[in-house]
C-alpha cells in the first residue's frame, strides 16, 4: 500500500485510531465526525483489513469486547498518518499563499 497520498478512507481511520484503539462501530463514528459524511461499514471493515495486511493497524483483544473486533494503530500507521499530515499542511499552506480562501475573521 502506498503511504503517501492517502485516500479518505485510509486518512481518516488512521486518524481515528491515533488517539488509541477502536472497536469498528466506534471507528465509522469517529470517521463520520471527522469526514462529515458517513463511509459504511463495507468501506471502513474492507479498508481496515486492507491496512492490517499492510501492517499499519492490528486487531487487539479488548477487555469486554469478545464480539467486537477492535483495532489498534502500528508505528508504521502513525508514520503513514504523520507524512500525510506533512503534505495536507504543504498544501494548505500553498492554497493560503495563493490566497484561494477568503480571510478568516
Amino acid at each position: 500500500m502506498s503511504q503517501v497520498p492517502l485516500t479518505p478512507a485510509v486518512f481518516h481511520i488512521l486518524l481515528a485510531l491515533s488517539d488509541g484503539p477502536l472497536h469498528g462501530y466506534a471507528v465509522m463514528q469517529e470517521v463520520e465526525a471527522s469526514a462529515g459524511f458517513p463511509m459504511g461499514p463495507g468501506t471502513i471493515y474492507g479498508t481496515l483489513e486492507r491496512l492490517e495486511s499492510s501492517g499499519f493497524v492490528k486487531e487487539v483483544a479488548a477487555a469486554g469486547e469478545a464480539r467486537r473486533r477492535t483495532f489498534a494503530l502500528q508505528p508504521a500507521g502513525r508514520a503513514a498518518l504523520q507524512d500525510e499530515a506533512r503534505r495536507l499542511s504543504r498544501l494548505a499552506s500553498l492554497v493560503r499563499s495563493k490566497r484561494l480562501l477568503p480571510r478568516e475573521s
